[in-house]
């Protein structure tokens, strides 16, 4: 019965956006209060679920969020993001600009959370789409891909990263099948899957779009890409901090987190796009309180998200559905996925997704011959199936490329649903060739 509460709240909380016109944090907070009441939460803690909710998914998220609306809104006025797309355009050709992001993506998101990397690469997809003209999904879709990757395959990302010791895998064959495993993925889920959105038409948020500059006004491409890509050279360093000696490994997780990254990477740029080029810093601190001011509803969105989770979790139906489906007799490796997949679809977290089967499959890989490596990559292509509207991932789309509930669905929650398939696809070839 709970499997029909959780499928009957998911389908209360579309209607309410899709068909009666809620707002979608609203939308969550009555969806969220059903689902709990039905699955037996006790009406008086129903409330403080919900806070939590709120509190956990914006605990990590809100300093990183509004710290990179901040670091988009400089690196969209400076014209460091025009002047990063015209470099890139010139390398990749006009052509090719879905690969171009594709690999951009890929890069980035190995280093960094998959939030992080994305309100990073906002600005540039934005800029590419005011010089070319192409629809913004079209360029969005492959940065997605390549994102989404890098988030549920790859280590240093939370899950991957934490089901290491669960199976007993090995961290740089884990990447390296990863990156074999991911490539494909990528590429099908991104510039071809990304040509179906070729003429798909929408108008973006204006926050990271400026008004094109003059080549000679704008910074040196050294300039650009080192401040830029910061971020990402600073959080790389965090891969390093188990080698440094003992006494230095406090002050390296300090400087390497990501909040802490935004900040540094923000104040440097300010310098270096900004106040050494001739801005005024009042005017820069104005366009941050202003970049924080647009993306204030998406945050509202993201929260209602984690109310939604957080009621999954509290009354153990996660646990439940992974109950139910370890009776099925079938492949580990797919029926990992299969968990993986279920649990997103259910509560829309990737990375619980991805634990909550990585425990249940835990004692399959130790009792098996089943590869421990490919059993990271298999939960880990489960976990990113079909985020739909419980997803925090899934609004951030919508909001930031400006599209409808239809829009969204056909472009992000199928886009990741051709990663995880072609994924388990190649785990599973790849567990044929070396077996």
């Amino acid at each position: 019965m709970e499997i029909w509460y959780v499928f009957g709240s998911i389908v209360l909380l579309v209607l309410l956006i899709s068909w009666g016109k809620v707002q979608p944090f609203l939308a969550f907070l009555v969806a969220s209060s059903v689902a709990a009441i039905l699955l037996g939460l006790p009406i008086d803690k129903v409330p403080g679920v919900l806070e939590k909710g709120v509190g956990n998914i914006l605990g990590g998220l809100l300093g990183i969020v509004c710290i990179g609306a901040m670091f988009g809104k400089l690196v969209a006025n400076s014209g460091a993001a025009q002047k990063i797309a015209m470099v890139l355009m010139r390398v990749f050709g006009e052509k090719h600009l879905t690969w171009a992001m594709m690999f951009t993506g890929f890069l980035v998101g190995i280093p960094l959370f998959y939030n992080v990397g994305f309100v990073l690469l906002v600005p540039l997809v934005f800029s590419v789409v005011q010089q070319t003209k192409v629809p913004p999904i079209y360029l969005g879709i492959p940065m997605f891909a390549s994102l989404s990757v890098t988030h549920g395959y790859l280590p240093p990302h939370p899950a991957p990263t934490a089901m290491l010791p669960m199976f007993g895998a090995d961290i740089g064959t884990t990447i390296f099948y990863g990156i074999i495993v991911g490539l494909p993925a990528m590429i099908c889920a991104g510039p071809l899957y990304a040509k179906l959105f070729r003429n798909v038409k929408s108008n973006p948020i204006t926050l990271f779009v400026a008004p094109l500059k003059p080549e000679s006004e704008l910074p040196s491409a050294f300039n650009c890409f080192a401040s830029a890509l910061l971020p990402v050279a600073l959080i790389t360093c965090s891969m390093a901090v188990v080698l440094a000696p003992q006494a230095m490994q406090p002050t390296l997780r300090f400087v390497t987190n990501p909040l802490i990254v935004m900040l540094l990477a923000l104040a440097v740029a300010t310098y270096t796009l900004g106040l050494s080029r001739g801005m005024k810093l009042q005017p820069l601190m104005d366009d941050y309180g202003n970049s924080v001011k647009d993306i204030a509803v998406i945050l509202l969105i993201i929260a209602g998200a984690g109310t939604l989770k957080e009621v999954f979790v509290a009354t153990g139906v996660d646990k439940n559905i992974s109950d139910l489906l370890t009776g099925i007799s079938i492949d580990p490796l797919v029926l990992g996925w299969l968990i993986a997949g279920v649990i997103r679809v259910s509560l829309g977290s990737a990375t619980v997704a991805g634990m909550t089967a990585a425990g249940l499959m835990a004692p399959v890989v130790a009792n098996s011959h089943v590869d421990p490596n490919l059993m990271v990559l298999a939960v880990g292509a489960g976990s990113l199936m079909f985020s739909h509207v419980n997803d925090s991932g899934f609004w951030m789309a919508k909001e930031y490329f400006n599209l409808s509930l239809k829009e969204t669905i056909l472009s992000w929650t199928l886009m990741e649903g051709i990663v995880g398939i072609v994924g388990i696809i190649g785990v599973l070839v790849l567990e044929a060739i070396i077996t």
